[in-house]
């Protein structure tokens, strides 16, 4: 299928590795141009992409530094000719429990997590009411489910979902479309690294596959990266507002069943 995205400028935050990889190589497919806002470089990412022959462009930003997220879009519209789509990505599960957090470190969290969603959205909405373009946000099963002791991203990823819906119903007049896909158990570098922090890693990643209803198994990045660049594009052209679960189940069906 043609998802009619060839030459279709996407930014995509947290673009470098882990599920905004997946995104990018999702978009990189489907002849997009994948604009990517990244903490650090990424030479074999970048190696990756070029022998796909892909047109790209790494970005090295720390998000928290709002100010600097508009300069990028507007310099890139500009090279660019528009801006078609924003895939909000990066973000960071930092395990805020409320019994040891002060407020200015909830502050500190929600700022890393979600106040460079909206600044990105709203540095490249002229771009987009001109392409009638399309936002995609992702997000966390911890909003909906809870997850313990992680108050400050759980509260991020709330407000994430908030804002989807908001954007998608403030965004109507401009024909601009706005989704989110909700992650559960996705398999990342990241992930990789915390299953490591217990004694038996293996025996910890069987606990979580074996509540995960379809096929025990993680989600893969390539899942949401293409899950994300449907929702994107323009074949996805009836569908806003939504929240789309690319999880396995995880969060509508029951975990008990065998």
């Amino acid at each position: 299928m043609d998802l009619q995205l060839k030459g279709k400028v996407v930014l995509v935050s947290g673009g470098g590795a882990g599920i905004g990889s997946g995104i990018v190589v999702s978009l990189v497919k489907e002849g997009a141009v994948p604009i990517i806002l990244t903490r650090s470089d990424k030479p074999e990412f970048k190696k990756e992409l070029d022998a796909m022959g892909a047109d790209y462009e790494f970005h090295l930003i720390d998000l928290n530094n709002t100010d600097q997220i508009k300069p990028i879009v507007d310099d890139v519209a500009k090279r660019r000719g528009g801006i078609y789509g924003v895939v909000n990505n990066a973000g960071c599960n930092d395990n805020k429990a409320i019994e040891e957090t002060s407020w200015q470190d909830f502050e500190k969290s929600l700022h890393g997590n979600l106040t460079h969603y909206y600044e990105l959205v709203r540095a490249a909405l002229p771009y987009l009411i001109k392409s009638k373009g399309s936002v995609l946000n992702i997000t966390s099963k911890t909003a909906l489910t809870g997850q313990g002791k992680t108050s400050a991203y759980a509260a991020a990823k709330g407000a994430i979902l908030g804002l989807t819906r908001e954007w998608a119903a403030a965004f109507l007049q401009y024909e601009i479309r706005v989704n989110a896909i909700v992650v559960s158990e996705c398999w990342t570098p990241l992930y990789a690294k915390w299953i490591k922090t217990f004694d038996d890693p293996e025996a910890r990643k069987k606990v979580i596959t074996d509540k995960i209803p379809f096929q025990h198994r993680f989600t893969t990045i390539e899942e949401i990266g293409d899950n994300t660049v449907f929702l994107l594009s323009p074949v996805s052209s009836h569908t806003t507002g939504q929240w789309v679960f690319v999880d396995g189940g995880y969060v509508h069906l029951d975990r008990a069943l065998t």
